[in-house]
């Protein structure tokens, strides 16, 4: 299980413990997320689960694979050093703590 935290564009913050082997995207539906649209179901093709990662988050996060950066390109809001895919983020233990933002909109 990992905790979460999703800021909103609006200053709230919402906190949810995510259970593995979830991914961060299904973490957020699950929970209500608003702001985490996920069209595709987490298949990496469309770009509404887009976040991007605090710039002082230390958590170590998979590597981008190269399917995942070309959605990215083709966001909704603007992509930026810190953007990932959440449904290309798997829940383990070690994403305990793990600080993202939501963008402004996902499509």
């Amino acid at each position: 299980m990992a905790k979460i935290t999703y800021k909103h564009p609006n200053g709230t913050t919402t906190i949810v413990d995510v259970q593995a082997p979830n991914t961060v995207m299904r973490g957020a539906k699950l929970n209500n997320i608003d702001g985490i649209e996920a069209q595709c179901g987490g298949s990496a093709q469309c770009g509404t689960c887009h976040v991007y990662v605090d710039e002082a988050s230390t958590v170590p996060l998979p590597p981008m694979d190269d399917v995942e950066d070309d959605v990215l390109y083709g966001t909704a809001c603007p992509r930026r050093d810190s953007s990932r895919l959440s449904c290309q983020l798997p829940v383990t233990e070690d994403l305990d703590g793990l600080v993202l933002h939501l963008p402004e909109a996902q499509s």
